[in-house]
């Protein structure tokens, strides 16, 4: 049976879209007020033949987070390493989710952006709105669930390198109590989460996960005192689904293991390192450009995995010993190739009931909505 993360959806729309008529490109900055720190624009200086496509992303947070929008921002950087002057970016950063971003996405149409990357779960709204009032511009919204003719998703399995994190967490509690720093109660996080259980439960079977929600995607400050919570709680692990390094920060000053989320942190917290789950957003972002280029853009619902490199291991810190390490490797492995997933029943949830079937892989679509966390994990589901 195909594993539900190397799987391409079906709902993918074979009509081929007009490509948008370039305008005349002319370089210069973009300083739209519509950022909450000024907006801030980059890229090759383009040209004035029409064959250069500008391309725009739309950030929750700065670029320097040191995680999911630093991350997001180099795969810009790779657009333009790989396409040069055939290519124009502009980004964003730290746009409010709601009706600012609204206004932030329609200058950047007004500004003569053909293809928008929106980068985070509660665009979703804005980037449906503007994609019918704009059907000649593209839109691409990261971990949305909704396509358009002119709308397309992206996201990876990153629940499967959350998993192999949730070994070396669990190898590496005593107590088998693991704290987690979490930001919103939506389907990504809560299956991450699950997903980090059940990793720490192959190596520490009696291990739990407490969840302590932010509702913040980036506040360091909101973050330290959910991880300080945690640790004044009893855990003696930190974990971080969060898009700052605040949780490390904790970890660090309490001396706890700590598994990152994003970025490789690993230089920056080297005492108490454990490893992270990454994303290489560059070759596809690159691809999606190329395709507007070209005038081969579709719409569709990418779900990249271990097997096409888009999510990734950070490095192991020396807190994970070699027996846990080859276990993570084996895993890997096996993830790559299908041989095992990890969100495979017998299944239960916080109060006992049966929710998978003992050797019942869950589908895509079933863990795309998953609104339930596994038993082992302390805290709601619905924050």
């Amino acid at each position: 049976m195909r594993r539900p993360s190397l799987a391409r959806s079906s709902r993918l729309l074979l009509a081929l879209l007009a490509l948008f008529a370039m305008v005349a490109a002319a370089c210069g900055d973009d300083d739209s007020s519509s950022s909450s720190d000024g907006g801030a624009a980059t890229g090759s200086d383009g040209g004035s033949d029409g064959d250069v496509v500008k391309a725009a992303w739309v950030y929750v947070g700065p670029i320097n987070d040191g995680g999911w929008t630093q991350a997001h921002d180099e795969g810009r950087k790779y657009v333009e390493e790989q396409l040069g002057d055939a290519v124009e970016t502009t980004y964003k950063e730290s746009v409010p989710e709601g009706p600012e971003a609204v206004q932030t996405i329609e200058d950047l149409i007004k500004d003569g952006n053909q293809i928008i990357f929106v980068t985070s779960f509660g665009f979703g709204e804005a980037a449906l709105e503007l994609a019918e009032k704009y059907p000649d511009v593209y839109f691409e919204h990261a971990t949305g669930v909704e396509t358009r003719d002119n709308v397309a998703t992206y996201f990876g399995a990153s629940e499967d390198t959350i998993y192999l994190t949730g070994i070396a967490a669990g190898a590496a509690s005593e107590s088998g109590k693991i704290g987690f720093v979490a930001p919103f109660p939506i389907p990504e996080v809560i299956r991450h989460i699950n997903a980090f259980l059940l990793g720490a439960r192959e190596v520490n079977p009696d291990a739990t996960v407490q969840v302590v929600w932010t509702n913040t995607w980036f506040d360091p400050t909101t973050e330290r005192q959910a991880a300080e919570s945690l640790v004044q709680a009893g855990v003696d692990v930190l974990a971080s689904g969060q898009d700052s390094p605040a949780t490390g920060e904790a970890a660090q000053a309490a001396g706890l293991p700590f598994v990152g989320y994003d970025s490789d942190q690993s230089e920056s917290f080297a005492d108490v390192w454990l490893t992270a789950s990454l994303y290489n957003w560059g070759p596809y972002y690159t691809q999606r450009v190329q395709a507007v280029l070209d005038g081969t853009w579709e719409t569709g619902e990418y779900y990249g995995d271990i097997a096409d490199g888009f999510v990734s291991l950070a490095p192991f810190g020396d807190l994970v010993d070699e027996e846990t390490r080859a276990l993570i490797e084996q895993r890997q492995e096996e993830l790559a190739s299908g041989e095992f997933y990890e969100l495979t029943g017998p299944l239960y949830d916080q109060d006992g009931e049966l929710r998978v079937e003992d050797g019942v892989r869950m589908t895509l679509e079933e863990i795309l909505v998953m609104d339930w966390f596994v038993d082992g994990v302390i805290g709601s589901a619905t924050g």
